[in-house]
């Protein structure tokens, strides 16, 4: 269970995801959706493509790009771990590959650090001070059940408090999840999470650890169904991997990832006001590559005027 002003929190997650999309990633008066992708080919970044290599589609209708930016941008974090018992004998290696990740952060980036078993709990704020990080980190103990929704949910809720309010502190905004289990305990429902999450600027990167000695599950596996789709959704990506000492090479991955995407902007030739969700496809005018961001959006919507009494 999750305990004291933590518990809050993650209510008041819930009440925030019920915000129309106007309030959360619209805004300055112009609607203008914002997108970060990721081009590779056969699993290797491909870097200096230029504007005129992309087209946007929105509900299969091309858009006009306005704004196109392949400079990295600095990195707004929140790197979950999971300490349920079953990482006993995981939580070094984990631990390790994690400060190695935040290591590789600059100082215009920020990062918090999130655990999380039967509770969660903010280890740290976001800072940029990789001493603060590495020991937040460092205090990781194993010890209870999975709350990987309730997890989420803080996490993206802390992130509305590193929005921008600037172009100056425009920020790529990422979560990273360290798991090795499916969700025993968490008070949200997954439905929830996944609503949060694909109405956040936020990307899901997933890492599911198994053990070697785990054998290969037969038809539907609840946690790598929820780790893939809430990557897929958002952009992310979702790693699977049999042994702990493969976590740093993965936290590369990333971290080299979020370095090398590409931003851009447009405004929706539907100029609809309906909240529906919007499908959202980047094509790259090379046959060999593949584009990768949000599957989509919800519009906004015009608010309920409320009756006259």
């Amino acid at each position: 269970m999750i305990r004291g002003p933590l518990r809050l929190t993650v209510l008041a997650a819930v009440v925030a995801a019920s915000l129309p999309l106007s309030a959360q990633i619209f805004r300055g008066g112009i609607d203008v959706v914002s997108l970060n992708i990721t081009v590779t080919e056969s699993d290797k970044l491909v870097p200096g493509l230029d504007q005129s290599s992309f087209a946007v589609y929105e509900d299969g209708v091309q858009q006009d790009i306005s704004f196109f930016s392949r400079a990295a941008q600095p990195i707004a974090l929140s790197l979950l771990i999971d300490t349920s018992t079953s990482m006993d004998t995981k939580l070094a290696v984990a631990q390790e590959g994690a400060i190695g990740f935040a290591r590789r952060l600059t100082g215009s980036d920020t990062a918090q650090i999130i655990d999380f078993d039967s509770r969660v709990e903010i280890l740290q704020p976001f800072t940029n001070d990789p001493i603060l990080l590495e020991s937040a980190i460092r205090k990781t103990q194993v010890g209870g059940s999975t709350s990987l929704y309730n997890a989420i949910y803080v996490a993206l809720s802390e992130m509305k408090r590193v929005r921008a309010t600037s172009k100056a502190d425009i920020r790529r905004q990422a979560v990273v999840i360290l798991s090795d289990g499916e969700d025993t305990s968490s008070l949200i429902a997954y439905e929830d999470v996944l609503e949060s999450s694909k109405r956040s600027e936020v990307a899901v990167y997933a890492i599911g650890l198994r053990a070697k000695a785990d054998r290969p599950t037969r038809g539907f596996n609840e946690a790598d169904f929820v780790l893939r789709t809430l990557s897929q959704e958002t952009g992310g990506r979702v790693f699977f991997v049999d042994d702990a000492a493969q976590l740093p090479a993965i936290y590369q991955l990333i971290a080299d990832e979020l370095a090398n995407q590409y931003a851009i902007g447009y405004s929706s030739k539907n100029l609809k006001r309906d909240g529906a969700w919007r499908a959202i496809v980047v094509k790259v005018d090379r046959p060999s590559t593949v584009a990768r961001t949000k599957r989509g959006y919800f519009a906004p919507a015009i608010p309920k005027t409320p009756p006259r009494l």
